[in-house]
């Protein structure tokens, strides 16, 4: 895997044995010697992590860090900070601006290039949602990252899986008033609490008793419910080996005992913070999919959508040799409850219908807006005597009672339905002709009623 890397460092000596040893590994790498050049080239999308050199003269390392993380354009690139400093303080600093991680030299190569690959592949996901929701935000959708940046990250489900009773406490004692969190000692029932739990975050001990800590990261990896959860992981000093390995498999950070309260809540938040952001890009994800194929004021699916699938559904029944029927319904005299009662009103009757019709059919038949007053319904697996019954029952609970339409007021709605079965010919287009001929047929012959063309 290549990632774009900028490494900033005012010393050129740091900077040309990180550019080396990061070229090695096959990443492209750029470099800056201060803060304004690096906060630029990251402004420009040009590098997928940075690793920040701390001391620097004029702008700090923590200063840059702050400004990258408070840019929309720049906060969801993963910062590495490399300093030669290794006070728990120091550390907490740097995670507080903002850092995914805090690394003191003499670095570790092993652990660098792992760190670095860990979040080059982290931000290409991110990229891949951004990238699908990038239109969300112009179609009126909140933007994800600015509700991101504004989270406080409290509030949280946790998962903690550890048997040790000394870090469990700790762990217990700094999350009190800011998150839940569940303990499991055991971690195939920590699995299967993952499957049916809504955690935030997975904290996971890789010094298990009777347990390979690993392979329950990897198991949590490998299950669709659990894929997108961020794991973070407790080790001890002789464990390193391990971690690297945990990097690997994709769990999303590390922390070394003994524990600091204060950088465990840190990288809590940061993990937290991550995962809402991706959840919000996947709901505005979601969200733009639905704008396209779903009609907004009736919630069911939109003319677009019935086009496409109609096709779809007249193939797949001609191949099983399985029946076929269309239904379209027009909503009788609808332009005069617009005229008379106004567009509010007229709103109001066709989401009752929609939901009024729904209520009749199958979760298997497929509910469109054609546009206006018109609706159709496929039904599949279904023949045309069958299809007429469903079609009278739809008629008779649209006229059964009164469409309200303000408060005290109510009116008597009916609709016409047409109704065709896939025969011979299973040309969508045809089998849509028939059914709106037979439309036709009842509002001629009086609306109100159901007409089936059985050719």
């Amino acid at each position: 895997m290549t990632a774009r890397i900028l490494v900033v460092d005012d010393a050129l000596p740091n900077l040309k044995l990180l550019e080396a040893r990061l070229t090695v590994e096959y990443f492209d790498v750029m470099t800056a010697t201060n803060g304004p050049e690096a906060l630029a080239i990251c402004a420009a999308h040009a590098c997928d992590v940075v690793l920040l050199d701390v001391m620097m003269p004029g702008m700090d390392g923590f200063d840059v860090c702050r400004r990258l993380k408070r840019n929309p354009s720049t906060a969801h690139i993963p910062v590495i900070m490399v300093t030669a400093l290794d006070q728990p303080a120091d550390r907490l600093k740097g995670l507080e601006a903002g850092a995914d991680d805090f690394l003191t030299k003499p670095i570790d190569e092993m652990t660098l290039i792992a760190r670095v690959r860990s979040l080059a592949r982290l931000k290409m996901v991110l990229d891949e949602l951004r990238a699908r929701a990038a239109t969300s935000v112009s179609l009126g959708m909140p933007d994800p990252l600015a509700q991101a940046l504004a989270e406080k990250c409290i509030g949280g489900h946790i998962l903690l899986v550890d048997d040790r009773v000394s870090s469990t406490d700790q762990i217990i004692s700094a999350m009190r008033g800011k998150n839940i969190v569940d303990i499991e000692k055991d971690p195939q029932e920590a699995l299967v609490k993952s499957l049916a739990g809504n955690y935030d975050l997975f904290i996971v001990s890789l010094g298990l008793a009777d347990f390979d800590a690993l392979r329950l990261c990897s198991q949590i990896r490998s299950l669709e419910p659990t894929r997108q959860l961020p794991i973070l992981c407790l080790a001890d000093l002789e464990d390193r080996p391990r971690v690297l390995r945990a990097l690997d498999l994709g769990i999303n950070d590390f922390l070394l005992r003994p524990i600091d309260a204060n950088e465990l809540m840190a990288r809590v938040r940061t993990q937290m913070r991550r995962k809402r952001y991706a959840d919000a890009l996947r709901d505005n994800v979601q969200a733009s999919i639905e704008l396209a194929v779903v009609d907004p004021l009736t919630r069911v699916h939109n003319r677009r959508y019935f086009e496409i699938h109609l096709s779809a559904l007249v193939a797949e029944a001609a191949d099983r040799g399985k029946a076929l029927a269309l239904m379209i319904l027009d909503i009788d005299h609808f332009k005069g409850v617009n005229d008379t009662y106004g567009h509010g009103a007229g709103d109001k009757v066709l989401k009752s219908f929609a939901d009024r019709i729904r209520k009749v059919l199958r979760t298997s038949d497929l509910v469109c807006r054609l546009g206006g007053e018109e609706f159709v319904v496929v039904m599949p697996d279904t023949r045309l005597e069958i299809a007429a019954k469903v079609a009278e029952r739809v008629r008779g609970e649209i006229q059964k009672n009164r469409f309200p339409i303000d408060d005290g007021c109510a009116i008597d709605v009916t609709v016409s339905i047409g109704l065709a079965e896939r025969g011979s010919d299973s040309a969508p287009e045809e089998l849509f002709r028939r059914a709106d001929r037979a439309l036709y047929r009842s509002k001629s012959d009086g609306r109100n009623r159901v007409s089936a063309d059985a050719a």
